[in-house]
């Protein structure tokens, strides 16, 4: 089968790699059909993700169709699938407590073992769940998007609160959108005025550019002094999240959704005084990826407009590795593979 390998950084190649085995019992074959690039493809390209051993695959956002199956798989042949690429033990104390999103010994189809960007990949079955009805370009869109979907979940803000997200690249724009399905207001904080523009004219959301002013004073000024009751920090900058602590008013929450490698430092007398509320988000969950899925079925999220750039598996390695560094209205990349 034709895969798209990162050898090692900066090295990126189209190659004919084995086919998968027949899938063991539990598991099952898919077609792969689309996939979309992710920031962390981005990352395996230029060296900059620590956790992982080259050669890979990448690709975690992924939709394809069920061509084999192993013994008590009830899934059906043909059938068009979205694929879940967080694979969990199932037995340890996240796993039991019904979150596998951030099972102890979690794999990440593209990160820690090879992903999508291949013609076949194997998975275990209860990875997959059915399209529902999307076509499977849209399909492979699910994912990145309940990465903000399960955020906002885990903020548990009531309808009608004022929530600021941080970040307008594709996981923050995921989370404000699934902000507003929430029913929160929703302002989205970046430094880019190319990506706020698009934010504001495209998307319809309030926005505060942080290029054009002291950000506390823009914060005070969109809220009365008063700061946001939610806010999400979606940029995977130290400093960014180190900032947002000052952004949520008394009573309120900050949701980190993106990971920084550093320690973060911030005032307890500050973070006490607010009473704040400081929540971890990582990956998401069956219920994310199926809200998502209703969602887009429902026309809520305006898909077309956040896909921007297409390409095919043949084209992926130059490509990708020019949209590395040419980010000008770029939001969504996507992988035509079948």
């Amino acid at each position: 089968m034709k895969a798209v390998i990162c050898r090692s950084p900066g090295e990126l190649v189209l190659e004919d790699r084995p086919a998968p085995a027949a899938p063991p019992a539990g598991w099952a074959l898919v077609a792969v059909s689309h996939v979309g690039i992710c920031g962390t493809d981005y990352h395996i390209f230029e060296g900059k993700h620590p956790f992982l051993a080259y050669p890979r695959i990448m690709g975690h956002e992924v939709s394809g169709t069920v061509i084999e199956t192993g013994e008590g798989v009830d899934l059906a042949i043909g059938e068009p699938v979205v694929i879940n690429p967080y694979l969990s033990c199932g037995k340890c104390i996240a796993c039991r407590h019904g979150k596998p999103n951030c099972c102890v010994k979690i794999e990440v189809l593209g990160v820690h073992r090879d992903g999508a960007m291949c013609e076949r990949i194997l998975v275990p079955a209860q990875n997959l769940y059915p399209a529902n009805g999307l076509s499977l370009a849209d399909a492979a869109a699910v994912e990145f998007l309940a990465i903000g979907a399960h955020a906002v979940r885990r903020a548990r803000a009531d309808p009608g609160a004022r929530a600021l997200v941080i970040g307008a690249g594709p996981i923050g724009l995921g989370n404000a959108i699934f902000a507003r399905i929430a029913g929160l207001n929703v302002t989205l904080l970046d430094m880019s005025s190319e990506r706020l523009a698009f934010a504001e004219n495209e998307l319809g959301f309030s926005i505060l550019d942080g290029s054009r002013g002291a950000v506390p004073d823009l914060v005070k000024e969109a809220t009365s002094g008063e700061g946001f009751d939610v806010a999400f920090d979606a940029t995977g900058n130290t400093r960014s999240v180190q900032s947002a602590f000052a952004h949520v008013a008394h009573g309120g929450t900050l949701v980190l959704v993106s990971v920084v490698k550093d320690d973060i430092v911030f005032s307890d007398p500050e973070f006490h005084k607010r009473e704040m509320k400081l929540v971890g988000s990582r990956n998401a969950l069956r219920a994310d990826f199926d809200h998502v899925a209703a969602s887009i079925g429902n026309g809520a999220v305006p898909l077309a407009k956040l896909v921007t750039h297409r390409t095919t598996l043949a084209d992926t390695p130059g490509d990708l590795a020019r949209w590395a560094h040419e980010k000008s209205g770029l939001i969504k990349a996507v992988i035509e593979v079948a």
